[in-house]
């Protein structure tokens, strides 16, 4: 009797226990559901950091030894000649081919001043090549070969768009920088720093900026013998030419590269004509920011423009009625605050165009329209 009385007395408890337990349970998940339902905005946040946080723990980028293989071959290293003695080194790419003949694109100072010029081969070996056409404010050059060998076959390269490209996508450059007989080949990675860069240059071998090229910009390491080599995306697709980079004391990582939609119109123009024809007014100028010519010519010290020290007779500058010592401001509305910037207005037109051409005289402010000529004239 009393053992029995223990038993009932155990399975009491254990009922009871688990009342409680069921109970508190239903406490405390109603408890959450009422807290929940009077702060959504907290269940709302949990889930959004969580889905922010797989995001980004889900950016798993592979290597890109795949989308170098793809282009590798088709880089070759530049050789320029200058009477028969090695000259400069740079680099280049296939990017064309018609029938048994291939075309190369580089950039304009790798070939300057040279006699003669040959590119180098991922296998060693060497051919000489003939400059379809360069120019040196687009800073790009067209080579071409005939390969008299039906069984030899050079990849071209795959061309991409800058237009798909976003900032910070990967990017890589194949080229022969510093000794390209011990670094030729050599692969450096970066993302798209920029785009649309308006960077300004000399053409001569003065300080002072006389053009302003679009370049897009990128911290992938380019250093001197990468110039004209491709810089790809992460499908090893070209998007631009490697032309340049920024080296002073406080500056890392700035490099350029002409946008591959560029090089390949001015290739085309090239290859068309021999040269890129761009529009001729019969001018020559100067920045005005300058007491001399300021004091010379008569106008106020401060203004910004160019002046014109000479014209041309009987040319588009001289018909529309320029004058030695006018200040242009503006070229069809856009602002000019030196040459490099008047340049890059000019260049946006072409021979036969008609623009309005603002220009300070003495005090006045005047207008007139100039029909462009060509660089022909």
């Amino acid at each position: 009797m009393e053992k029995n009385e223990k038993k009932s007395g155990g399975w009491k408890y254990v009922i009871g226990l688990c009342v409680s337990i069921i109970i508190s349970f239903m406490l405390g998940a109603g408890g959450l559901f009422l807290y929940f339902y009077y702060n959504p905005d907290i269940f709302k946040t949990t889930i959004t950091n969580i889905t922010k946080t797989e995001k980004e723990v889900t950016v798993n980028e592979n290597g890109i030894a795949d989308a170098v293989e793809k282009v590798y071959d088709s880089v070759v290293v530049v050789e320029n000649y200058r009477s028969n003695k090695l000259y400069a080194t740079g680099t280049g790419f296939f990017y064309k081919k018609e029938g048994n003949k291939y075309y190369l694109l580089t950039n304009q100072h790798v070939i300057e001043n040279g006699t003669s010029w040959k590119i180098v081969l991922t296998s060693g070996k060497s051919k000489t090549v003939e400059v379809e056409g360069s120019d040196v404010y687009a800073d790009i050059a067209v080579l071409s070969f005939t390969e008299e060998d039906e069984n030899v076959d050079y990849p071209i390269v795959e061309i991409g768009s800058t237009n798909d490209m976003k900032v910070g996508d990967t990017v890589f450059a194949i080229g022969a920088p510093l000794d390209s007989s011990i670094f030729s080949g050599t692969v450096t990675r970066g993302i798209l720093s920029g785009k649309d860069r308006l960077i300004e240059r000399s053409t001569s071998n003065s300080y002072t900026a006389d053009w302003i090229m679009k370049v897009i910009q990128t911290d992938t390491a380019i250093n001197s013998g990468n110039s004209g080599g491709p810089l790809c995306n992460s499908n090893g697709q070209v998007i631009g030419i490697n032309n340049m980079k920024l080296g002073s004391t406080g500056v890392e990582g700035m490099g350029f590269a002409i946008p591959i939609e560029d090089a390949i119109s001015y290739a085309d123009q090239l290859l068309a004509d021999g040269k890129i024809v761009r529009p001729y007014i019969g001018l020559s100028l100067n920045n005005a920011n300058n007491s001399y010519f300021a004091s010379y010519y008569g106008y106020d010290d401060e203004l910004i423009g160019v002046v014109i020290p000479k014209i041309v007779s009987g040319s588009p500058a001289d018909n529309a009625g320029l004058k030695v010592g006018d200040v242009i401001t503006e070229v069809n509305g856009a602002s000019v605050k030196d040459v490099a910037s008047f340049k890059y207005e000019l260049y946006k037109y072409k021979p036969g165009d008609s623009i309005k051409i603002k220009y300070v005289r003495g005090s006045d402010e005047h207008e007139t329209t100039l029909t462009l000529g060509t660089n022909e004239n």
